[in-house]
Formats: C-alpha cells, sequence, structure tokens
C-alpha cells in the first residue's frame, strides 16, 4: 500500500511538473524575478544613407551608457523606479535625444520639456509639463510622484516646485543646441509651418523612455520629451500624460511610447496594450501589435513603444523606419538597435 502511495505522488507530481513545465514554456517563465530593463530614444524617419557612421556609433555609445547605468541599479537590489530615472536622465543629459539637454523649440523659440514616471506596483505617478528651467524633467515627475499629493504639474508651478525639492534648476541657455535651432527655423515663419507639417518634416521623434523590473518583481515605466518643434499655445503631448505615453502594473506590463503625441493620447496607447494583457489575456508582444501595428496606423498616427511585462518578456515595437532603442538583462551584454530590419529577438 505505502509504495503504491508513492508511486501515486510520483505520478501526480510528474503530471504536476509536465504541466507547470508547459506554461513556463507558454509564457516565458512567469513570475520570475530576472531583472531587466529596456529603453528608447525616439522613433521616427531614420535611415542608414542619412546618418554618418559617427553619429550612429555616438547613439549606441549613448545608449548603451543609459543601460548600463540602470542595469546597475537592479543590480545592486535598487528599485525599477530609480532604475528609470538614472536611464532617462543620462539620455536627457545627451543632446542627441529629444529630451533634457537636446529639446526642440517650441513656436514661442523655447524649450518647453514633459516628463511623466510610473510605478507599477501603487499606481503611483506622477508628471510635469511645460516646463523650462528644471535640468532632469524626469527628476521632478518622480519629485511630483513621491513628494506631493498630485501626479501632474505644469509650467511655472512645476518648475518652482522642482526648485524648492532642491533638483537642479538652469538658465534656458543650457538647452540650446544649434541643430535643434535650425530645425526651428526651417519649420516657423516665414516657412509658415503647421503642426502637421513639423511632425512630418522632423527627421525623427526624439522622446526617450524607460521601462524596468527590479528584483522584488515591481515594473516602472517613465518618458521624457522636448516634444514637437514649432509646437504651439502650450501644447502638451503623450509623454506626461499616464495612459498615453507613459503606464506600469505588475499584473500586466510597463509601457513607454514615443511619437506622434496626438494619436497616443486618443488611442491612450500604454494603457491600452496593458488593458489587452489584463482583460484579453494578450501576450505582451500581441498586444503591442494590435495598438502599434494595427490601431495607431488606422487613426492616422506613427511611432512606437517599448514595454516589459512581470515575466521579463520585451517589446520594441514600432511602425515607423527606425527607433532608437535597447534592452539588457545580464550585467556587460546590454544590446542597442536603430534601424527598422534590425530584427533580433527581445528573448535571445
Amino acid at each position: 500500500m505505502v509504495t503504491r502511495f508513492v508511486l501515486a505522488l510520483v505520478l501526480i507530481n510528474s503530471i504536476n511538473g509536465c504541466k507547470t513545465e508547459k506554461l513556463n514554456e507558454e509564457n516565458k517563465k512567469p513570475g520570475r524575478t530576472e531583472i531587466a530593463l529596456v529603453i528608447h530614444g525616439g522613433a521616427g524617419t531614420i535611415r542608414r544613407e542619412e546618418m554618418s557612421p559617427e553619429r550612429e556609433k555616438a547613439y549606441h555609445v549613448a545608449l548603451k551608457q543609459a543601460l548600463e547605468a540602470g542595469y546597475t541599479v537592479l543590480e545592486n537590489g535598487g528599485t525599477s523606479v530609480d532604475a528609470v530615472v538614472t536611464s532617462i536622465s543620462i539620455m536627457e543629459d545627451s543632446p542627441l535625444f529629444n529630451a533634457g539637454k537636446g529639446a526642440v523649440f517650441s513656436h514661442a523659440g523655447k524649450n518647453e520639456l514633459d516628463a511623466s514616471i510610473m510605478e507599477g506596483n501603487t499606481l503611483m505617478a506622477g508628471a510635469v509639463a511645460g516646463v523650462a528651467t528644471i535640468k532632469n524633467p524626469i527628476k521632478a515627475a518622480h519629485a511630483v510622484m513621491t513628494k506631493s499629493s498630485h501626479v501632474m504639474l505644469t509650467g511655472n508651478g512645476a518648475d518652482q516646485f522642482a526648485k524648492e525639492q532642491g533638483l537642479e534648476i538652469v538658465d534656458q541657455a543650457y538647452f540650446f543646441d544649434s541643430a535643434r535651432y535650425q530645425q526651428f527655423l526651417e519649420l516657423s515663419p516665414p516657412a509658415k509651418a503647421n503642426e502637421k507639417t513639423a511632425a512630418r518634416k522632423e527627421k525623427k521623434f526624439g522622446t526617450v523612455g524607460a521601462v524596468a523590473l527590479d528584483q522584488l518583481g515591481n515594473i516602472a515605466a517613465g518618458t521624457s520629451t522636448g516634444g514637437m518643434t514649432n509646437k504651439k499655445y502650450g501644447r502638451v503631448g503623450d509623454s506626461p500624460i499616464i495612459g498615453a505615453g507613459t503606464y506600469a502594473k505588475n499584473i500586466s506590463c510597463g509601457v513607454s511610447a514615443t511619437g506622434w503625441g496626438e494619436y497616443f493620447i486618443r488611442l491612450l496607447v500604454a494603457h491600452d496594450i496593458s488593458a489587452m494583457m489584463e482583460y484579453a489575456g494578450l501576450s505582451l508582444e500581441a498586444a503591442a501589435d494590435s495598438v502599434i501595428m494595427k490601431k495607431l496606423p488606422a487613426l492616422g498616427g506613427d511611432g512606437g513603444i517599448i514595454a516589459l511585462d512581470r515575466s521579463g518578456n520585451i517589446s520594441m515595437t514600432f511602425n515607423t523606419d527606425g527607433m532608437y532603442r535597447g534592452f539588457i538583462r545580464k550585467k556587460g551584454e546590454a544590446k542597442t538597435f536603430i534601424y527598422k530590419d534590425e530584427d533580433l529577438s527581445a528573448s535571445e
């Protein structure tokens, strides 16, 4: 009897083991707590023939620097939120991207910056929009999330709040970039370009973003941008809007978006991807493809997203010619990409 009972237990455990193995295979090991980080530096018209080898190398170096810095935070037991802030701050400090130092100019000839961050465990979020003197807007968004009772602060009020929190404040001259200014001149009077012309003529959307998964299984996502060249009347895009340009929820995924913001707002792109996973049971990749490759183009929009789910699965989905992007799962193994035909699977 004892022998039969033991054999029965072995058989049951064997069956359950097969079921577990199959589930892990289908969902790429759900529940694991391996750390991961994925970033983007903007999607848009990015073609090899328009890129010098030196500039291409500079983008790869900048992306790897942001990945490695954020991964170090995770590796040392830091939170996903801290990793996101670290990675995005590095990209904000680089003139290569349309965020922070490399922000584009508005119709008024100013740099007006937006950023947001969200934590997937508590659903806490913070954002700033239309700020003009904060060196790293992502840090201001983080301060709004952790040191205020609000989700979004805008304009002068957000600048003042950041100053009161001890964040680094700079003169507008800090953000000046000659290439961005020339781009602004080409799209402003007497050219009299409207917002639609500006969006189509821009070489790329340089918004930056990061999504991280930490050792505790918590997801965080953040996005930062200078917005659209020649934007008018205090325009705010999707980047600082929770659910449009940024969203994070542990039971589904974290998302950071880049593209023509008005369309991402109308579709609530970041939240829609999360909701399709949570309510329809879609995989991360299936949800991202549905929104970015089908819904967004159908409405007339373009751009892309990076996303990371609780199992560490990564999506870098875009419908443009390219997207500055990269991911890291192991120290020293950061992988970065620019062009559309670089289709190395994130699961490798």
